[in-house]
């Protein structure tokens, strides 16, 4: 969960969707609907990923409300959680990530923002959920 489900969250659920075995629910949804970012596509197609049609999604547009796991990756994404949660038996995790959004310059620079933001994500998930066999052979 981050603040508007265009750049962090589809991206996180991508990649853990991709790194994961199945079936494990993952879905992935913002405080806010923004903007599909294009960025999120170019960064991910490096690794093979799309998001294919999706689009940015609030919490109140997931079909299933049902979590074990909630990881937000923004401050305002952690607050909506934690109040979300408050009468629930579900777990909430912060993983703070940088906002990529707020990278100005050539698009190269922009690009290599969000290409530390997938792999800051791609070695989180790794680390929470993998078991530490396969963690060490994706090293």
């Amino acid at each position: 969960m981050c603040g508007m489900n265009a750049v962090r969250s589809p991206m996180a659920e991508q990649l853990a969707r991709h790194i994961l075995p199945t079936p494990i629910f993952i879905a992935s949804a913002g405080v806010h609907r923004g903007e599909r970012d294009p960025f999120v596509d170019a960064v991910l197609a490096e690794d093979g990923l799309t998001l294919g049609e999706r689009q940015p999604r609030a919490m109140d547009d997931l079909e299933d409300d049902y979590f074990d796991l909630i990881v937000t990756l923004a401050p305002e994404a952690h607050h909506a959680a934690l109040e979300l949660t408050r009468s629930l038996a579900v777990d909430v995790e912060y993983w703070p990530m940088p906002d990529p959004t707020d990278v100005g310059g050539r698009r190269e620079q922009i690009m290599a923002a969000y290409r530390d933001v997938r792999e800051r994500l791609k070695a989180r998930i790794s680390r929470r959920f993998l078991l530490p066999e396969a963690k060490n052979a994706t090293d």
